[in-house]
């Protein structure tokens, strides 16, 4: 499972005004904010931004000035893949060093929504042992309980991180993994798509292919 909360978009403005930057080309500028406080990319601009994207990413340094802040919930085998992506992406977690022990530890704190029938079994068989290393670490503090619960945690296991990256990692991620047998890869491109001029900047190789 993954869950996506709280997107925003920021520094469109300054992005496109340094796009102009090379080619002195500032007097062309026609973007503005909306009654809603929205940014709206003029069509000068925004044309300018499209043949940038498409030029490739030596030509599109703007949009690396283009940032994206959102919360992501997904278990950490997906937080494994995610990892790769480490230039121009920030991530603040959740920690299971501090607070594994803070809850009670039950199925909805994993994605498990594919496992057979079998492997819930198991699963359930390591949560019940995790439940109770958990209360008996808070009644005695030893750190043995703790061990025991950080290196027995499984890789379904959900955690939380705010993330912040920038539309040319989003450029990476959606033409790298938007068909990828994870289904919360599938997902987030899903979310991508749904991002401010996604079509124009993001989603370049189905513009190549109109």
């Amino acid at each position: 499972m993954i869950r996506i909360d709280n997107i925003h978009v920021m520094n469109f403005g300054n992005a496109i005004r340094g796009a102009r930057n090379p080619m002195n080309s500032w007097a062309r500028m026609d973007s503005y904010y909306d009654d809603e406080g929205n940014f709206v990319l003029g069509d000068n601009d925004l044309s300018l931004a499209s043949r940038l994207a498409k030029a490739g990413s030596d030509h599109r340094k703007f949009l690396r000035q283009v940032i994206v802040s959102l919360d992501i919930l997904a278990p950490l085998y997906w937080w494994k893949e995610f990892d790769t992506y480490k230039v121009g992406t920030v991530a603040n977690s959740c920690s299971t060093m501090h607070k594994i022990q803070a809850k009670e530890f039950t199925r909805a704190d994993f994605s498990c929504e594919k496992m057979s029938n079998g492997a819930l079994a198991v699963l359930d068989s390591v949560i019940s042992f995790m439940e109770a290393e958990r209360l008996a670490f808070i009644e005695t503090k030893d750190k043995a309980h703790w061990h025991n619960m950080i290196q027995l945690l499984p890789t379904s296991y959900n955690q939380l991180r705010t993330v912040t990256l920038n539309y040319e990692v989003l450029i990476n991620i959606y033409k790298a993994r938007r068909y990828h047998k994870l289904d919360e890869w599938k997902l987030l491109c899903a979310e991508i798509e749904k991002l401010p001029y996604a079509k124009e900047l993001i989603l370049l190789r189905e513009i190549d292919d109109e």
